[in-house]
């Protein structure tokens, strides 16, 4: 079957594994959505994922709190969704590997880039916790660091809405959508896609990314298909 990536990174929102409950993981949205990364990887894709923890902790929470310790605190919220990941694709026949930036050995190995790679090329699902592993870095940014680590083709963008628009479409019903879109355009808009930080990394490093809607798991099948969803971002 032609692919349209070999190596991809997909990032989710910790929000996006818990559906309607709008906290926590829902087991059957998270089942949904490991349904199509195995898929994906059966069709030969090799798969890293980075999770945020927004489920569990956001910094916005912590706003009498000092922003290392809340920003160490979504690290850790990152580390459970990625276990819950891991549980899901594994009960799926998917062989995992939970990386963290922050040594956890009882329960992950430490991110070390050739071994993350040596997985991939392996077969198995990589799943990247603890975002860079520093306070004041996004797991966006995360997302843009270890895709450009382990020479991913392309970012997948998870988002609970299905692509890039000029403004949010919740809140202007003007708002039009754009299906291409170059990283200085979003930089220069200010378009909330990812943090400035992310999208100057994607942008330095030409990783493209795709931003689309994970309401539909399988807009990630038909991405790694070649059919168009989303915006594509280069």
């Amino acid at each position: 079957m032609d692919i349209s990536y070999k190596r991809i990174l997909l990032k989710l929102s910790g929000e996006a594994l818990s559906g309607a409950k709008g906290n926590g993981v829902d087991a059957e949205t998270l089942g949904k959505i490991c349904d199509k990364v195995k898929e994906i990887v059966d069709m030969g894709v090799q798969v890293g994922i980075v999770v945020g923890g927004g489920n569990f902790w956001r910094g916005r929470y912590g706003h009498q709190m000092e922003r290392t310790t809340s920003d160490y605190m979504g690290m850790l919220a990152t580390t459970i969704n990625s276990l819950a990941l891991q549980d899901a694709l594994e009960a799926r026949g998917v062989f995992t590997r939970v990386q963290t930036a922050i040594e956890m050995r009882e329960i992950a190995e430490p991110f070390i880039k050739r071994k993350a790679i040596k997985h991939l090329e392996n077969g198995r699902v990589v799943i990247f916790a603890c975002g860079t592993g520093n306070p004041y870095f996004s797991t966006d940014t995360g997302a843009a660091l270890r895709a450009a680590e382990i020479d991913a083709e392309v970012i997948l963008l998870a988002k609970t809405i299905d692509g890039v628009y000029s403004a949010d479409p919740k809140e202007d019903k003007n708002a039009v959508k754009y299906d291409e879109i170059t990283y200085l355009d979003i930089l220069n808009q200010n378009l909330k896609v990812m943090d400035s930080t992310a999208t100057s990394l994607c942008k330095d490093n030409n990783i493209p990314l795709v931003v689309f809607g994970i309401d539909e798991p399988d807009n990630i099948v038909k991405i790694i298909k070649g059919e168009k969803i989303g915006t594509l971002v280069k």
